[in-house]
């Protein structure tokens, strides 16, 4: 397996995030979104370096682009058409009826539908779930009995889901037709007690799965078939997500988080809560749009 240590790795942003989310690359605007849930807020930054930061009102746990322009932004009381510097307009609540939950990691597929899991936000119930909200906003239950729903993503050919089960320590693959419907799930891989726990999720152009691992210091790459690639070593514990960028979709970029640390974890590794990139000698996939 392909070692990357640390030292290959750039933190770009030190802002210290509380928990770190959500990257997702604009290629309209060669920038880099991405968010904190505990300190609502989304962040920008550029190929060239600027940072922009808007506050949040609650927690936000999920970004996707929308076509046609902007963002979407998915929140405890559903998901919003962002507008950064004025009001967010609701689109749909997926889960009005799980007031004790949370909405999570969320990705859009090929069709323009958004993915979104949900989760307990206080850890215990596996009252997670995972909706595909579709263009004309009409929400379907695809899975379910989650505690925390993460890291959605899909194959190259938009034929395979890959979901995280980030507190049983395992990612799922699910077929699916053009339809949006999901059968056969399978465990892709399971996480060891070294590794952490699985959370956000991409895939690059080559159908390889990039696993963010929360407690486990790194980022790991495996093959459709679910055998281990590539490995990267991060200097902060609580790895959270990536997404590829750049202006040839060659730049990894990987968020982390703070939250929770004690003040002895936090001072062997100040760089937590950054924004860190790499280049893995690979490229991503164009991001899409959700179409609502």
């Amino acid at each position: 397996m392909r070692e990357i240590v640390s030292g290959e790795v750039e933190c770009v942003w030190a802002l210290g995030a509380e928990l770190g989310e959500s990257p997702i690359w604009a290629p309209a605007e060669n920038a880099l979104y991405f968010l904190d849930i505990e300190a609502p807020a989304i962040h920008r930054f550029t190929v060239s370096g600027e940072r922009s930061t808007w506050p949040m009102p609650g927690k936000i746990g999920a970004l996707a682009l929308r076509r046609g322009g902007g963002l979407i932004g998915a929140f405890p009381d559903g998901v919003f058409a962002l507008d950064l510097d004025g009001p967010r307009t609701l689109l749909v609540d997926p889960e009005p009826g799980r007031s004790h939950n949370r909405l999570n990691d969320g990705r859009c597929d090929g069709a323009g539908r958004f993915w979104v899991g949900s989760m307990d936000d206080d850890e215990k119930c596996t009252t997670g779930a995972l909706h595909r909200i579709d263009a004309d906003r009409n929400v379907h239950l695809m899975d379910d009995g989650y505690i925390a729903a993460n890291g959605p993503a899909f194959s190259p050919d938009g034929r395979t889901l890959y979901e995280s089960d980030t507190f049983e320590r395992v990612i799922y693959a699910f077929d699916v037709d053009a339809d949006g419907d999901v059968a056969n799930r399978r465990v892709f891989a399971r996480f060891d007690d070294g590794d952490g726990r699985p959370d956000g999720l991409t895939v690059d152009a080559d159908g390889g799965v990039w696993a963010a691992g929360w407690d486990g210091w790194a980022l790991t790459r495996f093959w459709p078939s679910g055998k281990r690639d590539t490995n990267v070593q991060l200097p902060a514990a609580r790895v959270t997500a990536c997404a590829f960028g750049g202006r040839d979709l060659d730049c990894l970029y990987i968020t982390t988080a703070r939250t929770g640390l004690s003040a002895a974890a936090l001072a062997a590794q100040p760089l937590a809560g950054g924004l860190f990139a790499v280049d893995v000698g690979m490229r991503g996939v164009t991001p899409y749009e959700y179409g609502g």
